[in-house]
């Protein structure tokens, strides 16, 4: 398993429009065969940090769900979104692997 971890810099005047964002991603991503683990937003003070994870069987998974990319038109739609409502200044792409278990094995 991989999972993907995502770090937005967003316009904090644009919580609304990223929350809708983050719920059609959700959709996407469990539809296209991973399992998004959720979005997390500022919830106290003055922050522009949001944060997602979502994991895939493996990295072959994963980059199958990028290739599909330029042909879904719901991921389409969705990042045209994103860049209409200029909710996101960036984004930050980290992959994990996780430790799920005290075994060693």
């Amino acid at each position: 398993m991989v999972t993907c971890s995502l770090r937005y810099e967003i316009d904090s005047n644009q919580i609304e429009a990223f929350e809708s964002f983050a719920r059609t991603w959700i959709d996407l991503v469990n539809r296209m065969g991973g399992t998004h683990h959720g979005y997390f937003l500022p919830s106290e003070g003055a922050s522009d940090i949001a944060l997602a994870l979502f994991s895939f069987p493996s990295l072959a998974e994963y980059e199958r769900f990028r290739g599909r990319f330029a042909g879904d038109p719901e991921i389409i739609e969705a990042q045209r979104f994103l860049k209409d409502t200029g909710c996101v200044r960036r984004v930050e792409r980290t992959f994990f692997r996780p430790v799920l278990t005290g075994n060693s094995h």
